[in-house]
């Protein structure tokens, strides 16, 4: 199976520090005083001037454009081994003055957990990655630092009939991906990750650990899906194991222009939501490709699935629902649930699964994401207008993700994540590169800008609604400290939350009433200016 996923091999670079920026001569010290002498800190820490302080900053990096020589580097990156380490470093970090990105697993697309253009510490998680299954209870508590690769093996170690409802990438650090919904090809069966979370341990801004009960219900809904980073650090998630059938199917099907692209894609917009099994998930990939003629560009489709059943069921479903496809029984394979996930970023059949365990991705790349939410079907007439664009830009590929089945059942104020009922759709507008270079990088970047300002007559308005975990500063931040306008926080915070934006903003006044978790798109506090406004 085609992966929908493209990498290229990492590029190496070294890292300096400005001159005038320094590492407080007793932050070591702090950290060394509010740790526990049976879990030594020393060994978490690495400075600049330790050699392996490049390998731990870029290992987990996972967007080129943010590893240049002159992107702003840590004063230091505590690679926690223990939950004291994480508390140290908040208590140290906030006595002194400095800010902390908290890094569980670096997927962030605009690099936000480890840059920023002011003093700052990395704590990084990755460390922290223990799972423990319970198949009885069909739960487990997964700690921030592992990856979706490491849960989905540990899972299948002890059962063929289990999975979780999460991405699709192996190495994505579940601290972050869970605490912004965490989406994946389960969804319209059993709703985002959040949904199936029921219990957390989060430290807090005066490095208490909190469980749900300890932290209390408001809490605990902010940080499934309104991104906990702006509330404390997670340290670890309880899951809700979800029933999987022993066999699954998976398929990939591809269409040009010439073979009725659009037709399709026009047909896939009235079924892949709401109106097929739920059992069954169907992405769209676009991009533009070479066509038959020299020199003229044509769109490719893919067709990309997964059934929670055998292929003679799925094949009953197409038939019915969607025949203009013409899957046939040649496309599909079957494969354990756990094979699918090797399955649908590429691996051949046969992959032993524990690849799942390699942390690290074979290669990163230079890259640009955006995102939008389409909640009426694109007219065919939009659709051609759409596709010339695309042969226009070159570049810019589309992920178009169906929602529907459980998410339209589960009310917007359940979770913080709101974009629930009423979407058909969510895209991904995805573009990767090798070259270095500043004009490289902002040729790319407008060339996404382009198609995303095409599609503004096709897809949700007011707000104009985005996906927290596609992370993009282009629609707006406040401030490597969070510290702008109530205004200027209600653009991306409308955006990403909806009407969830203004609870969220409460919670955070109560929980870190100094705003020490700020950052470019974090929550804000409740001023008294604030409040005329909400």
């Amino acid at each position: 199976m085609k992966s929908p996923f493209v990498f290229f091999s990492v590029l190496l670079i070294s890292v300096s520090l400005p001159n005038s920026i320094a590492l407080p001569d007793n932050f070591l010290q702090c950290l060394t005083e509010n740790s526990q002498p049976t879990n030594p800190i020393s060994d978490a820490i690495h400075t600049p001037d330790n050699p392996s302080f490049t390998t731990v900053l870029q290992s987990y990096a996972r967007n080129l454009r943010f590893l240049t020589l002159s992107t702003p580097k840590p004063l230091a990156i505590i690679a926690a081994k223990h939950e004291s380490h994480v508390q140290a470093t908040i208590i140290c970090s906030k006595k002194l003055g400095l800010q902390i990105r908290i890094r569980s697993g670096g997927h962030d697309y605009d690099g936000l957990s480890y840059v920023s253009d002011v003093a700052f510490i990395i704590l990084d998680m990755f460390n922290l990655r223990s799972i423990n299954i319970d198949i009885e209870d069909e739960s487990a508590w997964v700690q921030a630092g592992a990856t979706l690769g490491e849960v989905y093996y540990r899972i299948a170690e002890k059962s063929n009939v289990h999975g979780f409802p999460a991405g699709v990438c192996p190495t994505l650090g579940v601290g972050g991906h869970f605490s912004g919904g965490g989406y994946g090809n389960m969804m319209r069966k059993y709703g985002l990750s959040v949904d199936n979370i029921v219990d957390a341990q989060i430290i807090d801004v005066r490095g208490r650990i909190l469980d749900r009960k300890s932290m209390g219900e408001d809490l605990f809904w902010a940080i499934r899906g309104g991104g906990a980073a702006s509330f404390g650090v997670i340290l670890s998630w309880k899951i809700k194991l979800v029933p999987v059938p022993e066999i699954v199917t998976v398929f990939s099907v591809d269409r040009t222009l010439e073979e009725g692209v659009s037709d399709l894609a026009w047909k896939w917009q009235q079924i892949a939501a709401d109106k097929l099994d739920n059992d069954l998930f169907i992405r769209l990939m676009l991009q533009p490709v070479n066509g038959t003629q020299e020199g003229k560009k044509t769109i490719q489709a893919s067709f990309v699935a997964m059934f929670l059943g055998r292929a003679e069921r799925l094949l009953s479903v197409m038939n019915e629902s969607f025949p203009e496809l013409g899957l046939q029984a040649k496309d599909c394979a079957e494969m354990r649930w756990i094979e699918s996930v090797l399955s649908w970023v590429g691996m051949p059949k046969g992959t032993p699964i524990e690849v799942l365990l390699d942390r690290i991705p074979k290669g990163v790349s230079y890259l640009k994401r955006k995102s939008d939410y389409v909640k009426e079907p694109i007219s065919k007439e939009g659709l051609e207008s759409i596709w010339k664009v695309m042969t226009e830009v070159g570049e810019v590929a589309m992920l178009w993700n169906p929602y529907g089945g459980k998410m339209s059942e589960i009310s917007e104020t359940e979770t913080a994540f709101p974009h629930r009922a009423g979407n058909i759709f969510k895209i991904q507008y995805s573009v990767n590169w090798k070259q270095e270079g500043i004009d490289t990088t902002n040729h790319y970047v407008n060339l996404t800008r382009t198609l995303f300002e095409a599609m503004t007559p096709y897809v949700s308005k007011n707000p104009r609604e985005a996906f927290l975990n596609y992370r993009d500063i282009d629609i707006g931040s406040i401030g490597s400290h969070g510290n702008g306008t109530f205004q200027e926080a209600s653009v991306y915070g409308h955006k990403y939350f909806k009407d969830n934006f203004d609870r969220l903003v409460q919670i955070k006044t109560r929980v870190d009433p100094d705003n020490f978790f700020g950052y470019e798109q974090s929550i804000p506090t409740q001023s008294s200016s604030y409040s005329k406004i909400l």
